[in-house]
């Protein structure tokens, strides 16, 4: 269990470069959107990895094992929480 920091803060994933790794905090959309997320393997506190992100076109994802793309539109709806891969907090 962590303690939640204030500066942690979440950013839309289509907002990550490529390699970051995050984890899903938040959907910013209705009950569809939500439920189409969570069969694609989003879900919050899931961790995510982004493979390829250009900028525009579709993002690649690395989800539960699983490679998946998603549109500019539905990775700007997705809030994650970008980790902190140099640092452990471990006392």
């Amino acid at each position: 269990m962590q303690d939640q920091k204030p500066e942690s803060e979440t950013v839309a994933l289509g907002a990550l470069p490529a390699g970051a790794h995050a984890i899903v905090r938040q959907f910013r959309g209705g009950s569809s959107f939500v439920s189409r997320m969570a069969a694609l393997g989003f879900t919050v506190g899931v961790e995510i990895q982004v493979i390829q992100n250009y900028g525009r076109g579709p993002l690649l994802v690395l989800v539960r094992g699983t490679r998946v793309a998603l549109g500019c539109g539905e990775a700007a709806k997705v809030l994650v929480q970008v980790m902190d891969d140099g640092q452990s907090d471990s006392a």
